[in-house]
């Protein structure tokens, strides 16, 4: 059984994926920023912030780059491949929905491969220097930043969607037409 915001999927119940609705035209396009030394991630529509939400950055050994990025790609209910790097060493794939899978619901590409914001199971870890230089969110406050950020590049889905993915444990790619700005800040 796996539970998002509370609400438990039974995989027996999902029977498929609705299709995309047409969103209604956005007023203007979304922007992401996230301050490293604030550590936080905050969603702007006309320089007005609409949501602020915490984050781990990278440690010191493993930095989050700085600059201009634009989010295009996102895979919902990931796997997880660990990097052939000295801290993975040992590690050992995890599939999509794994308990222990470090990525929980959604990796939102900034830097591809490499660079992405991901939900994590250590909750406790966000507002520090923690991750191998993604930014780390809630599980929950990922999915609705990818619902939004796919909202804005034309793709509309809702938590039933989202839902239906990860009952159905497997990954599902998205790709968005219009990107949505990431800038990092130190």
């Amino acid at each position: 059984m796996i539970a998002l915001i509370g609400i438990p999927v039974a995989a027996a119940l999902v029977y498929g994926i609705p299709a995309a609705t047409r969103p209604a035209p956005a007023v203007s396009a979304l922007t992401l920023e996230a301050s490293l030394s604030d550590r936080k991630l905050t969603l702007k529509r006309d320089g007005e912030t609409i949501k602020t939400y915490d984050v781990a950055i990278g440690a010191p050994a493993h930095p989050t780059p700085t600059g201009q990025f634009k989010i295009r790609k996102m895979v919902w209910n990931p796997a997880w491949t660990p990097p052939d790097v000295g801290w993975a060493k040992g590690s050992t794939p995890k599939s999509p929905g794994h308990p222990a899978n470090p990525m929980k619901t959604v990796k939102i590409f900034f830097v591809e491969p490499d660079y992405y914001i991901h939900g994590t199971g250590a909750v406790e870890t966000l507002g520090e220097a923690a991750s191998h230089g993604c930014l780390r969110m809630d599980p929950n406050d990922a999915a609705e930043v990818a619902l939004m950020v796919m909202e804005n590049g034309g793709v509309t889905r809702d938590w039933d969607w989202v839902k239906g993915v990860l009952g159905l444990g497997e990954q599902r790619v998205v790709t968005v037409q219009q990107t949505a700005p990431l800038t990092i800040v130190p």
